[in-house]
């Protein structure tokens, strides 16, 4: 249960999905009962009918940052630069033209201490310094620089999805992109939520489902690999996260009813249960969550959960094992290998109550 080789799956390559479905909530849904590992093959839009009128629905509002830039060093080589830690960096009072970020460089050499990139539209890039693979990059802007990025930047997008990341899809700005996203901050989609159609966020609301929104700027940690033989080892970067004072009374007067937490998404898991009080209730605020969930781990307010199907050896592939059992959640990942089901960020979703 704790070796990483434990949550090993066989999936064909071909399975891994490299464009989103047609329709947003046109995927397949694989709805698996925890208690009795019991599972059966729906559609993403019978979500309506799978959710309680008394459940909460909460879900991750954070926004991905086109974060991903390519440029040259000064000395004429490519260079392709992702920020990391946008949404943690407080720039509240700072030069808007000025920032300094965390990033991930990917070039023929090391860049050095001084080395600057230069990107379009003027934009600048310094590096700082370089620690465990981590670059600390400033950057300088002729205008303000959430605009610039906003037009250079490219979406994140995970490195299974293998497309030419030098030609831009402008459809991944949409659908790479939660129809409810609102903080900007994450360097990746809180994937499970990419489902949602504003059509059925409205069904869902005229059933009588609270929607309640909380925040985590899902950063590198996410999908940073598990490096160690014994999971229990392993330690999580930290994401930042907030969660509204309404947000917490409606989960809180749920729990203390008796209905149902309903997480979109392992972002959302991982911050609700974070932020729970010694008394077992939700706390308001803001802070970074670090918390790693793996089997053994009592969930203190989740009920349910709706989430995507994850990576071998993963952080999230331990946490949904947390959740409904090792055996359960693989005996369910090979069912959906057999059925074809499509896998990763822009797949298919599982909805496990």
């Amino acid at each position: 249960m704790y070796a990483l080789d434990d949550y090993h799956y066989h999936l064909p390559e071909t399975l891994i999905a490299q464009t989103p479905a047609p329709d947003r909530d046109g995927s397949r849904l694989l709805h698996l009962d925890r208690s009795s590992g019991a599972f059966s093959h729906r559609h993403f839009q019978d979500i309506v009918n799978l959710l309680r009128p008394s459940d909460v629905l909460v879900v991750n509002d954070t926004r991905v940052v086109p974060g991903r830039l390519h440029g040259r060093k000064e000395t004429g080589g490519k260079a392709e630069l992702l920020i990391l830690d946008y949404g943690a960096t407080d720039v509240h009072g700072c030069d808007d033209r000025e920032r300094v970020y965390q990033c991930l460089i990917k070039a023929s050499k090391l860049a050095a201490p001084g080395t600057r990139i230069l990107f379009q539209g003027g934009l600048v890039g310094e590096v700082r310094n370089f620690c465990d693979g981590i670059y600390s990059v400033a950057f300088s802007s002729p205008e303000p620089f959430d605009g610039l990025l906003d037009r250079i930047g490219q979406m994140p997008l995970p490195p299974y999805i293998k497309r030419n990341a030098t030609q831009p899809d402008e459809t991944d700005r949409m659908r790479y992109q939660t129809v409810y996203a609102r903080e900007q901050g994450a360097i990746a989609a809180p994937t499970a939520g990419l489902h949602f159609t504003d059509g059925i966020l409205a069904r869902i609301r005229a059933k009588g489902v609270t929607i309640a929104a909380v925040t985590l700027h899902v950063g590198y940690g996410t999908f940073a690999p598990v490096r160690v033989d014994d999971i229990r080892k392993h330690r999580m970067h930290v994401e930042w996260f907030f969660i509204a004072e309404e947000t917490a009374r409606i989960v809180n007067q749920a729990k203390s009813k008796g209905h149902r937490v309903v997480a979109v998404g392992t972002t959302s898991v991982r911050t609700l249960e974070y932020a729970v009080r010694s008394d077992g209730s939700l706390a308001s605020g803001s802070g970074r969550c670090d918390l790693f969930i793996y089997p053994g781990y009592a969930f203190n307010i989740v009920d349910a959960m709706i989430t995507n199907f994850h990576l071998p050896r993963s952080t999230l592939l331990m946490l949904v094992s947390a959740f409904a059992g090792r055996q359960v959640i693989l005996e369910a990942y090979q069912a959906a290998v057999k059925e074809k089901y499509r896998f990763f960020s822009y797949g298919d979703a599982m909805l496990i109550s």
